[in-house]
């Protein structure tokens, strides 16, 4: 019953290993059938590489073929004229020429090819970088930067290294092969074709089946790299806190067990290399004591020249010392092909939010336009809704101004409005078109927002606000600075707007960011402004002074304000308390005010606040 029951378990074990495989090779074939068509952009150029690639291989194989021709005539008698001058003269002028047309063929063929390989990268690089852009923000929020961004450098790089291998290593090799394999069989008996056909065969099997096993060290070891490099790293970064607790030695011997692990299996990989090597080396040797013996043999039956056996021994010699890399090559093409295969699952991943076949742009025809949310539902989770039948207007050139607690859908409304996300019920309408059924550039055109949490680029500060509209002038950029209250700031620093704000903006306090963000949204200058917390990091009196710049900027365009401060919103043309995705309220200042409801009781309980603060 034991033993039934077993084999009954390792026959899906085999099939899952059988299905494992076909999907790693199905998976390979998949990432070339996709570099083929960027590739093959440059048809002429990877033709022309081709006939280059030829000329040099029947140029490498021409050398021996010479030698032996060569060697034959040294048959000549001492004394005679011709030995002179047909033997040293021959022989250099003859081999130089063949050794240069060789090297010129390959150069040739890489000075063609280049353009290729680089055409190629880059195309693939940046079809992979505007779909991420296109890409809703969703999968930007769950996405890991760092895996992303390197799942892009490796696939751009093993595009290159896919190609190069292929054409410089491979296909070279294969040709070289069958003009040896043709020239043995044709010129002496098969067997000599029969014994070097059979070694490259066994050679390769060896090598893909050896290289395949010990691929598992490699990845392992690579495991062990990562862990290690993570724990240093995460360990160095909180400095402090090993300090706090004295534990040096803890982190120390945390590591080490890291290190030890990676020496052990790092061992492995170098036990397992020799044996391949040693494998390699084992199959050649004996291939090529197999040759040179029948090409001896032939020499003493007087059936084969001297010359006959240099030939064969440089054929042997020229054949055998690109396979010593086969096992490198391999392992790097089935990296490349995996590496590529990832970058391509990015450009699989489907547009959460894509414009509609034949969407036409956005029509403004008298700015500002109304904004209308008619019963939107939203959720981004459908198990979690966020939005329950949504309902208001923001009349043209009006400021409607929504407050509410933490989680109340208050931010989500702005990224609805910016098409982020599409809405799963009702319509968002910008004057009178439902934004789902016109593009997205065009909406995101029609609208500016300054965001709670602004992230800046690193680099200058001319650079982040001018950013707001690509092109301005430097006069463009100090005025969208003044109306944002952020010159005199930047005019105080030692390089002004030159200054580099550092990554994601670090080197500036919060309300300096959102300021610089403020600037680049005015200089946009859109027809629709979305103030989501705009002054949340600002003190008092620089919020006051801005504020007076924010109404001024809203004059004349239709505006949404998210405010947690109650006191920012009090002009607003109408307010809207949310709760739980719900309106609950909605009026003017004075009318929430009047009604005493949850509106009323925000404002004396920031009130009470801000007296005792002061």
């Amino acid at each position: 019953m034991r033993r039934d029951s077993g084999s009954s378990k390792d026959l899906p074990l085999d099939s899952m290993a059988a299905s494992a495989a076909q999907t790693e090779k199905s998976k390979d074939w998949n990432a070339l059938g996709r570099l083929l068509p960027y590739l093959w952009q440059y048809k002429w150029r990877v033709i022309a590489a081709l006939l280059f690639m030829i000329g040099a291989k029947l140029s490498n194989v021409g050398v021996p073929v010479l030698l032996k021709h060569l060697v034959d005539a040294l048959d000549i008698k001492s004394g005679q004229a011709q030995a002179l001058l047909v033997v040293p003269v021959g022989l250099l002028v003859a081999y130089g020429l063949l050794r240069f047309s060789s090297t010129m063929f390959t150069e040739l063929r890489d000075l063609v090819f280049a353009k290729a390989t680089q055409g190629t990268s880059r195309a693939i690089a940046l079809s992979t970088f505007e779909h991420l852009h296109a890409l809703s923000l969703r999968f930007h929020l769950e996405r890991q930067t760092g895996g992303m961004t390197r799942d892009i450098e490796r696939g751009v790089r093993s595009t290159e290294s896919l190609i190069s291998y292929s054409l410089y290593s491979i296909l070279p090799t294969l040709i070289e092969m069958g003009l040896v394999l043709g020239i043995l069989a044709l010129r002496f008996d098969v067997w000599f074709a029969v014994i070097t056909l059979s070694a490259l065969v066994f050679y390769i099997f060896f090598t893909v089946t050896v290289t395949e096993w010990r691929t598992r060290f490699r990845k392992e070891a690579n495991a062990q790299e990562s862990a290690a490099h993570t724990k240093a790293i995460d360990s160095l970064l909180n400095y402090e806190t090993v300090k706090y607790f004295n534990n040096e030695k803890f982190e120390a011997e945390r590591y080490d067990e890291n290190l030890e692990k990676l020496r052990r299996v790092r061992l492995k990989s170098q036990t397992t290399l020799s044996m391949l090597n040693c494998g390699q080396q084992l199959i050649i040797g004996s291939a090529l004591v197999a040759i040179l013996w029948r090409a001896t043999q032939g020499v003493v039956d007087g059936r084969l020249t001297l010359g006959d056996l240099v030939m064969i021994n440089a054929f042997m010699i020229q054949l055998y010392i690109p396979l010593n890399f086969l096992g490198v090559i391999y392992r790097e093409i089935k990296q490349s092909l995996a590496d590529l295969d990832r970058m391509f699952l990015l450009m699989d991943k489907e547009r959460e939010v894509a414009d509609r076949p034949g969407a036409l742009a956005l029509q403004i025809s008298n700015p500002p336009p109304e904004v209308r949310f008619e019963n939107v539902q939203f959720a981004y989770d459908p198990a979690r809704p966020i939005l329950h039948d949504v309902s208001f207007t923001i009349p043209a050139g009006k400021t409607v101004a929504v407050v509410g607690p933490s989680g109340s859908g208050k931010s989500t409304l702005a990224r609805l409005l910016f098409r982020f996300y599409d809405v799963q019920g009702g319509q968002i309408r910008i004057a009178g078109q439902d934004i789902r059924e016109v593009t997205q550039t065009s909406v995101r055109g029609a609208v500016g927002i300054v965001p709670q949490d602004t992230v800046l680029f690193n680099d200058t500060v001319e650079y982040n606000i001018a950013y707001g509209q690509p092109g301005a002038s430097h006069a463009q950029v100090v005025a969208a600075a003044k109306a944002a209250r952020i010159h005199d700031f930047i005019h105080s620093t030692p390089q002004g707007y030159a200054t580099r704000v550092g990554e994601r903006g670090l080197k500036l306090s919060g309300g300096e960011k959102q300021r610089v963000a403020i600037a680049r949204t005015l200089l946009k200058n859109p027809p629709i402004l979305i103030f989501d917390e705009a002054t949340s990091a600002l003190d008092s009196a620089n919020e006051r002074a801005i504020q007076n710049e924010l109404r001024s900027a809203a004059q004349g365009k239709t505006s949404l304000v998210i405010a947690h401060r109650l006191s920012t919103v009090v002009d607003a043309h109408e307010i809207l308390v949310m709760d739980s995705g719900r309106i609950i309220e909605r009026g003017t200042h004075e009318e929430l005010l009047a009604e005493g409801g949850r509106y009323a009781s925000m404002w004396n309980l920031q009130n009470a606040v801000e007296d005792a603060e002061s």
